[in-house]
């Protein structure tokens, strides 16, 4: 049975207090090679100023960072964040911040936002606060990149769920540059169009 409400962060401190990488990002072969599909996808070599939401313990991020003149990386798990500070420490051009989105989105205007992971957190009311955010957070041309496990959960959306709503949110500002399924995940890229 699906959650109703958005997912406290709570829940994802006691997970990375508990078991350190409770996903397996750093050790699984399916991340790495997760990672590694959503890093080829990237529409250009390198971005200005982006924004990664749920950054976890920073394994993605260390990769995103090389593609990045600056990368603001968030998360809501204290444990999980200096994971990642550890891990991204020699990378001066990113910046690990501990935020509640989308309660507490950080201002600035991006190139990039990452959503890997994270959409099927929230809840309907959420996803429409994260749309309103990315409106004016994503520069004309830039891009928003989702990656979600599409198997079954108790979250409050599925990934195929989650993704379709934040479309419908935003579809009057974004064009679709790419769709793909693969076996237990879809990655999808999309363009902002017009002023942010």
């Amino acid at each position: 049975m699906r959650r109703e409400h958005s997912i406290a962060p709570d829940y994802f401190e006691a997970l990375y207090k508990d078991k350190g990488d409770p996903w397996d990002f750093e050790t699984s072969a399916y991340e790495a090679a997760k990672y590694a599909e959503t890093l080829a996808a990237l529409p250009q070599p390198r971005f200005v100023n982006a924004m990664e939401v749920g950054c976890a313990n920073g394994v993605l991020t260390t990769q995103l960072g090389s593609r990045c003149d600056a990368l603001l990386s968030v998360d809501v798990s204290p444990t999980a964040l200096a994971s990642a500070r550890a891990r991204c420490a020699d990378q001066p051009n990113v910046t690990i911040e501990q935020r509640h989105l989308p309660d507490e989105a950080p201002e600035g205007i991006f190139d990039l936002v990452m959503l890997s992971e994270v959409v099927y957190y929230w809840d309907s009311a959420d996803i429409v606060r994260l749309a309103g955010y990315l409106r004016g957070a994503v520069a004309s041309g830039g891009y928003v990149m989702l990656v979600h496990w599409i198997g079954e959960t108790d979250y409050p959306k599925s990934g195929d769920g989650a993704v379709a709503e934040l479309h419908a949110a935003l579809d009057d500002r974004v064009a679709v540059v790419r769709s793909d399924r693969h076996e237990a995940y879809r990655l999808d890229l999309w363009r902002f169009e017009g002023a942010g």
